[in-house]
């Protein structure tokens, strides 16, 4: 009589990623990688003037000389053409009052007159 042994080996182990898996994971996160240092570039490229002109202007350096005179001399345009604009408005309102005058004559105008009885 003979015996037969027969011993029940596990199944093989799965791999956690297959090879092909593993390839492309590394190359997307090269490539995520190289577009977060695009951005960054980008962005340093874009803000650096910003950060620049608003650093001047916490210094109190943003204007010059010559800029400061231009601003001062429009302020003072602005004040000489302050008291023409209220004169204007006031012109509008008395233009259209004359023309209501004249528009309520018209139409007095227009009505038949009364006559005897």
């Amino acid at each position: 009589m003979s015996l037969i042994l027969q011993v029940a080996l596990p199944p093989p182990a799965p791999t956690p990623f297959p090879p092909e898996s593993t390839v492309f994971h590394t190359q997307e996160s090269i490539l995520i990688g190289l577009a977060i240092v695009a951005v960054t570039v980008v962005a340093i490229i874009i803000f650096r003037p910003l950060m620049a002109a608003l650093a001047r202007r916490f210094e109190g350096k943003s204007l010059g000389a010559e800029v400061k005179a231009e601003l001062d001399q429009l302020r003072d345009h602005v004040a000489d053409i302050e008291p023409l604009r209220n004169r204007v408005l006031e012109l509008e309102e008395r233009l259209e009052f004359a023309e209501r005058l004249l528009a309520q004559r018209k139409d007095q105008e227009m009505l038949p007159r009364g006559g005897p009885g």
